[in-house]
């Protein structure tokens, strides 16, 4: 078994979507970033690569590469798990958090979990889906951006 720990944070901006967890959340701002900015997979995709001992989602999927402009978080989180899986692990399970003070997402929560388990190809009840305020404090609590931590469990292929 091995476990990994991802951290993000992307700012909030106009003239941007809203993705979190590979849903679109309605919001009169979106987070900036190379990809879609998708703060929640960018976590669970470090805590996964750093399971396997594969560095970051940086060095595989670098923000100067014009490749992954406005990328779906999804394509990578998908790309950077089939590594994963080629070095003969499974995702056990994922617990994530995300930290923001507005807007209010756990109406989507479900949906985010749904697409993590699709993209990881795993039955729902391994993706745990969380949000917290940080009561006004901090970057998060006004409202400059959102962070989000993950963690993840590996479990090796028994051949």
């Amino acid at each position: 078994m091995r476990v990994g720990l991802g951290y993000d944070v992307h700012r909030l901006v106009e003239g941007r979507d809203l993705i979190l967890g590979g849903v679109k959340i309605p919001y009169e701002k979106g987070l900036l970033g190379h990809s879609d900015a998708d703060v929640l997979l960018h976590a669970l995709t470090d805590a996964l690569l750093g399971a396997a001992a594969m560095g970051d989602i940086g060095r595989h999927f670098p923000d100067t590469d014009e490749r992954y402009r406005g990328i779906s978080s999804l394509i990578l989180l998908e790309k950077a798990y089939a590594l994963i899986r080629d070095q003969g692990y499974f995702l056990g399970n994922a617990d994530m958090v995300l930290l923001m003070q507005r807007p209010k997402v756990k109406d989507f929560i479900p949906a985010m979990e749904e697409k993590i388990a699709k993209a990881l190809s795993c039955e729902k009840d391994r993706i745990s889906v969380k949000a917290t305020t940080e009561e006004g404090l901090g970057f998060t609590g006004r409202e400059e951006g959102i962070a989000a931590k993950a963690i993840v469990l590996l479990e090796k292929k028994v051949d």
